[in-house]
């Protein structure tokens, strides 16, 4: 009788490697001398850029003065501002996503694009870069946003609940954007004063600009199912 060989065990299947998040934020950190006076002056620099993009993101302003006859929803008078959902498409997509199970290429390539001009605006503002923001090139800051397929990664219901399934991260992200704040106004120091950006303040920023891009893709570009996780990184 030929000798029948021993079988060899098949081996056990690993488990495949968890795939990153298909929401990516970078900016390059300027390693050369920064611009102290550009710097010096961030908030006046950054006006031209900030109303246009304004203009595209929604943002009105109106003077009411009932003396002559104008009113409004708050009823007094003085300067009243109104915003739309930041100039993306929320509610269209939204409502395609549940009854047509479909998120249209170019509304998602509008609010990817404008996700990446505002943030370019937002990274200028906060000294991460000296460049100023272009509206289209993507310069040193590196957006990224996974086009999903929507029957095989999106639940058509989930839409309607994720802004109130994020409220855990509203209110974390309320302390970074505070300790943000401050280490922007570190940062102009020692920029203003020693040419330089510290680089644990730099990444620091940038992280929090990370989690909050993740969280506005999961409950509002709606390009993700995919719960942000509680990281910088």
């Amino acid at each position: 009788m030929p000798e029948v060989p021993a079988s060899t065990p098949s081996p056990v299947p690993m488990p495949p490697p968890a795939t990153a998040y298909p929401v990516t934020l970078s900016v390059d950190y300027p390693e050369h001398k920064r611009n102290r006076l550009t710097a010096f002056f961030r908030l006046f620099t950054v006006i031209p850029i900030a109303i246009v993009s304004a203009l595209l993101t929604g943002f009105n302003a109106n003077w009411n003065d009932r003396r002559w006859g104008s009113a409004t929803w708050s009823g007094g008078d003085g300067w009243h501002y109104t915003y739309s959902t930041m100039g993306v498409l929320f509610l269209a997509t939204l409502v395609m996503i549940l009854f047509r199970q479909k998120y249209p290429k170019w509304w998602f390539d509008w609010n990817l694009a404008l996700t990446r001009f505002g943030t370019r605006v937002g990274s200028y503002f906060v000294l991460l870069r000296d460049e100023y923001p272009s509206t289209d090139e993507e310069q040193a800051v590196h957006l990224d946003l996974r086009y999903p397929d929507v029957k095989k990664e999106l639940n058509r219901w989930l839409p309607l609940v994720k802004w109130l399934l994020a409220i855990p991260h509203y209110v974390v992200l309320a302390f970074l954007v505070i300790a943000a704040v401050f280490a922007t106004i570190f940062a102009w120091f020692a920029i203003v004063f020693a040419g330089s950006h510290p680089r644990s303040l730099f990444d620091f920023v940038v992280g929090v600009g990370r989690w909050a891009i993740r969280v506005g893709a999961y409950a509002f570009l709606l390009t993700t199912d995919r719960y942000p996780p509680f990281s910088l990184s």
